[in-house]
């Protein structure tokens, strides 16, 4: 075996292409299209009675694949592992260490962060042994949903109907949906008021806000130690008092305010900017980072990983990427957007540091240059993860502020303003502001102590406190990650799976629970109350961590969690009621046998059905309301393509073929007569003509669109999960 090549095994196709352009002839390169062993899915294949040892079977249609690659492995001379970083990685390792062995005994485990030929080669000079203690900790992870979902499953099927599931961290992701729908229903509003005061110097205006009187402060019923201006009588008769006053400038206050860059990117960091920034779901995001992960062929310079390892929770940067980062800023920008020292970020307390935060493998790959050899989608991704990397190695921003207090007899109030006085890393990434948010304060006339202002008007505003918002995509995992609950690799998928299970619907990318998502929740809240509780989620997670390190063991740890459960199991089995989800009469007749026809619940979201089943079996999709622009019989349902994607089309298919991938409304396009269907892009919603060769747009109405879905909703599921 002189002349044998190494073996380097890794999981994806598409990253073992970029290996075997980056190593030489002495490597061989195969992939072992992830795990090639599991739980059966027949069976809950743990034994809970002998330490709950686990039985692992080769995945189905995975024994070609394995026999593959026992014949390279035994030709090979040695056998290097090269799966992701992390848990799973490790664990993919293991089997395939353990299935390899008997035909090759030379086997290393091999570790990098960037698919590029230094991170490779540097790996593969040090190679180590099988991480048991990531092993464990996988593995009791895997145990722990497996008893979940096959012991409390089933138990859901027989209590409400088939094809329901619960999970330690999607039952988790559903309760905070809920309990956001229920803090919004539960809601009060209150009504407030503001004053606001135009005035003038010269030419030039300033708006002012009612801040205090006699040093006794204004503000919303959410502040405390505020006085709160009720009704608009109350704020009418302030305007009186102040309305004849002569408005001095007071206390003027200039500063120079220093605005930081965020750190890299996390993984949830990540998918929380994608999805404000582009719209993209969280399992979108995460499919186009692994392939930029894996590999990209940048024509003349071949195929390189474009970004770090993209499942992380660490904001941890590499030396000599700060050292490449801050010679590229110095030069593109100039020495003064180069911070004194490289900047360092602190991770969460959990966060595996032996990770870097998501990043470019080189800053010198600009999004530019490497944009005419990625797709739309990848292009989006790069840059945001360049742009966001870059400025966090940036200066800080300077913002010249301005704060003016203005008196009017008793009553104070404050003008702010400010201006940005030094870019430093906003040249390269601005801020965007939240929901809600504003842009920030213009800047103010040049005022000084005694100025005297001449009122232009007094304008009274109204406002309503508002309930707390619905969960988007983005605001649950950083809901999920502020809790603990879930590690990087779990966000996208649960949150997948809970859309695909129906407990959720995303309407104008807001998390809305489902009837049915309530009643599951309510039930699980009831009878498992630790399964559904934030701090025990948060704690088992923060066990698998301590089993990561070599502290617990993995199989006292199950055994801690299942006790209880069993237990509670049991429990639920006697006092759980069987219930059935109502079915609603639509007012309308089978067209079939003449039997009243109803709204059902069934495994893959509601639908109409015949009463008279099972010996009428006529059934169709839930319609949306709106009748068929093209046929003028059907009426329009929301339909799932074979990849997840929702589009609308007629419920007489096939006897009818209009489809679109935009919602339908019942607005008529002023041109031609046809409907206008929403459709909504990264920044803002607009109504489309369903007749394409008219051509019509116009803005969206809020009214117009309360149910409309974007469509970036409709996106395949991270192939990793």
């Amino acid at each position: 075996m002189a002349n044998a090549k190494a073996l380097v095994v890794v999981e994806s196709p598409t990253k073992a292409r970029t290996l075997k352009k980056l190593l030489n002839r002495k490597y061989d390169v195969v992939a072992s299209m992830g795990h090639v062993k599991d739980l059966p899915r027949s069976q809950l294949g743990v034994d809970v009675k002998n330490g709950f040892e686990p039985k692992y079977i080769v995945i189905k249609g995975k024994g070609s694949i394995l026999k593959e690659l026992k014949e390279a492995a035994k030709a090979a001379s040695a056998v290097y592992m090269a799966t992701d970083p992390d848990r799973e990685g490790e664990a993919i390792s293991w089997h395939l260490s353990d299935a390899l062995r008997p035909v090759n005994p030379e086997i290393k485990r091999i570790e990098f962060h960037e698919v590029t030929k230094e991170a490779v080669l540097s790996a593969l000079e040090h190679p180590r042994e099988i991480d048991l203690n990531l092993v464990n900790a996988q593995q009791a992870r895997r145990i722990l949903d497996r008893l979940v979902g096959y012991k409390l499953s089933p138990l859901l099927w027989r209590k409400i109907r088939g094809g329901l599931s619960a999970g330690r961290v999607q039952s988790v992701a559903v309760r905070l949906v809920v309990d956001r729908e229920k803090e919004i229903e539960s809601f009060v509003p209150q009504e407030y008021w503001s004053l606001l005061a135009h005035l003038r110097k010269q030419k030039r205006t300033l708006t002012a806000k009612l801040y205090s009187r006699n040093g006794e402060r204004f503000g919303s019923p959410v502040d405390d130690g505020v006085t709160v201006i009720r009704s608009k009588d109350d704020v009418e008769a302030i305007a009186a008092q102040v309305r004849d006053a002569v408005f001095t400038v007071g206390e003027v206050r200039r500063k120079d305010q220093l605005r930081n860059p965020y750190p890299p990117f996390t993984t949830s960091t990540l998918q929380q900017e994608a999805n404000r920034r582009l719209g993209f779901t969280a399992s979108r995001t995460m499919a186009v980072a692994q392939q930029l992960y894996e590999g990209v062929d940048l024509g003349p310079e071949g195929t390189v990983g474009l970004i770090t390892y993209m499942r992380t929770d660490s904001v941890r940067v590499a030396e000599s990427a700060q050292r490449e980062a801050r010679a590229f800023i110095a030069k593109q920008f100039g020495e003064a957007y180069v911070p004194e020292t490289p900047r360092a970020y602190r991770s969460r307390k959990a966060a595996q540091e032996a990770h870097e935060a998501v990043r470019p493998t080189s800053v010198h790959r600009t999004p530019d240059h490497v944009k005419p050899f990625l797709r739309s989608d990848q292009a989006k991704v790069y840059r945001l993860i360049w742009e966001r990397f870059v400025a966090s190695q940036m200066s800080s921003a300077v913002m010249d502020t301005l704060s003016v207090d203005i008196t009017a007899g008793s009553y104070l109030f404050r003008a702010t303003g400010s201006k940005v006085k030094f870019p430093g890393y906003l040249a390269v990434y601005r801020d965007l502001p939240e929901n809600g948010e504003n842009g920030g304060d213009g800047w103010l006339p040049d005022l000084v102590t005694g100025d005297k202002l001449t009122l232009v008007e007094l304008a009274p505003q109204q406002h309503v406190t508002q309930a707390p918002p619905r969960y988007t995509e983005a605001s649950l995992v950083r809901a999920l990650e502020e809790r603990g609950i879930g590690r990087p690799s779990t966000y996208a998928p649960t949150i997948e799976t809970i859309k695909r299970r129906g407990y959720v619907r995303s309407i104008q990318r807001r998390m809305h629970p489902t009837d049915l998502g309530r009643l599951v929740n309510d039930l699980l809240v009831e009878h498992f109350a630790d399964i559904v509780d934030y701090d025990f989620t948060a704690t088992l997670e923060e066990e698998l961590d301590q089993i990561e390190e070599g502290a617990l063991d993995w199989k006292k740890v199950v055994q801690d969690f299942y006790k209880p459960f069993e237990h509670d199991l049991r429990q639920a089995e006697q006092k759980m009621p069987a219930v059935e989800m109502p079915v609603v009469d639509i007012g309308e007749a089978c067209p079939q046998c003449g039997r009243p026809l109803v709204r059902k619940h069934g495994r893959f979201g509601e639908f109409i059905a015949c009463t008279g089943f099972p010996e009428c079996k006529y059934t169709r999709p839930l319609g949306i309301g709106i009748p068929c622009p093209q046929c003028k019989v059907g009426e329009i349902v929301e339909r799932r393509s074979r990849r997840g994607r929702i589009f609308y089309g007629c419920g007489t298919y096939p006897a009818c073929t209009f489809t679109s991938w935009d919602k339908p409304t019942n607005q008529p396009c002023p041109v031609c007569g046809s409907l206008l269907a929403i459709h909504h892009t990264t920044r803002r919603s607009e109504l489309r003509c369903i007749n394409k060769a008219c051509g019509h747009r116009e803005p969206a109405h809020p009214e117009r669109a309360t149910d409309a879905k974007p469509s970036e909703e409709r996106t395949p599921v991270d192939a990793k999960s």
